[in-house]
């Protein structure tokens, strides 16, 4: 079972040591730039480590988006090694729990970008949802669902 554990400065370092996948850099931030990102905008974004067994075997970023309004998930990754177990469907399906809280605000639009590339991130979202919304920005596309549809 994957669950989400906010990051802190008890599990920051183990995201720092998550790795993506030969060309995968092309697909997502890392944590490292991830966790600035949270840190600038830390009134409306929670940083998660993704767990399975207790370990730390992913990374997301959920931010809200006040302006639209709208949350947002950013730079989900699953480390290399943990890659093609389920634990990317499975963490999009707590993260999609936690939204559903409305942590920071009401809204049931929840949006992503994804690189026109990175075919199985595409399949992933498209099979919890998501719907390409004919917006696009250099090489990604958006995403977007509503919740409770």
């Amino acid at each position: 079972m994957v669950e989400l554990r906010p990051i802190t400065e008890d599990n920051f370092v183990d995201a720092f040591n998550l790795r993506l996948g030969a060309g995968q850099e092309d697909f997502v931030s890392h944590p490292v730039r991830s966790l600035a990102q949270a840190y600038v905008y830390r009134n409306q974004c929670q940083p998660f480590g993704i767990y399975a067994d207790d370990r730390m075997v992913g990374y997301v970023l959920v931010i809200y988006d006040y302006d639209i309004p709208e949350y947002d998930i950013w730079h989900m990754m699953v480390d290399e090694a943990e890659q093609r177990r389920g634990y990317g469907s499975e963490a999009m399906d707590r993260v999609l729990d936690y939204i559903a809280t409305k942590p920071f605000g009401d809204t049931d639009r929840v949006a992503l970008t994804c690189n026109k590339s990175n075919q199985v991130a595409l399949a992933l979202y498209e099979a919890k949802g998501f719907v390409a919304t004919g917006a696009e920005y250099d090489d990604e596309v958006e995403l977007a669902l509503t919740l409770g549809r």
